[in-house]
């Protein structure tokens, strides 16, 4: 179950523990509502210059899968990404050194390789995908010859890893220019701090 593997509290779950346990008002419990439908009508996918799909997760497991196919996707109709299907692939997969599709070590999604991705921008007129969902110690790493580039903003991420943040500049002529910086002091706060004595404490 994809709870089970993230093993974190949602923005979703968390809303609801303090609007029902903590502050419940009708005002609050609109909120939440508006917040979940503007999530909703979030993107999942960006498309820059024709050039370089950007999204969170990875590649398909299916060949035939089109930048129209990703077009057609009612993020209306489908809040939440299920257990299988084009939305759940688009936030879980994670690129492998190998060739070819495997298991993923999350327990949802899978894993694609580099055969994957060249297939998918060679279908699709790509020069590359980009994409985040993954640590990298030097906040961005590129594979798969060029194609799959992930990024990754959060420098040392939960307080727990040494990496480096990054993010791309992407200029009028569409080089790829990566920013690497570290993380700065912040006070002293564990994660997730202000819910330690809540429902949400005991559930990390």
């Amino acid at each position: 179950m994809q709870g089970q593997v993230q093993r974190k509290v949602t923005f979703e779950l968390g809303c609801w523990v303090l609007l029902y346990l903590e502050v419940e008002t009708d005002t609050l419990r609109r909120i939440f509502r508006l917040f979940s439908e503007s999530f909703s009508a979030l993107p999942l996918a960006t498309l820059i210059g024709s050039k370089y799909l950007v999204l969170h997760g990875g590649l398909f497991s299916d060949d035939k899968v089109t930048l129209d196919d990703i077009r057609k996707l009612n993020r209306h109709a489908q809040r939440q990404p299920g257990q299988a299907g084009l939305m759940m692939e688009m936030l879980w997969t994670d690129p492998q050194d190998e060739p070819g599709r495997g298991p993923s070590k999350r327990g949802v999604g899978m894993q694609f390789g580099p055969d994957v991705t060249k297939r998918f921008c060679e279908n699709n007129g790509l020069e590359a995908v980009i994409r985040s969902h993954e640590v990298r110690m030097d906040g961005y790493e590129v594979q798969h010859d060029g194609k799959c580039i992930t990024v990754f903003s959060a420098p040392r991420y939960c307080d727990s890893t040494e990496n480096r943040g990054a993010y791309i500049n992407i200029g009028p002529d569409y080089k790829l220019r990566f920013e690497q910086f570290d993380a700065v002091p912040h006070p002293n706060i564990r994660p997730m701090a202000y819910a330690q004595n809540s429902l949400m404490s005991s559930l990390m």
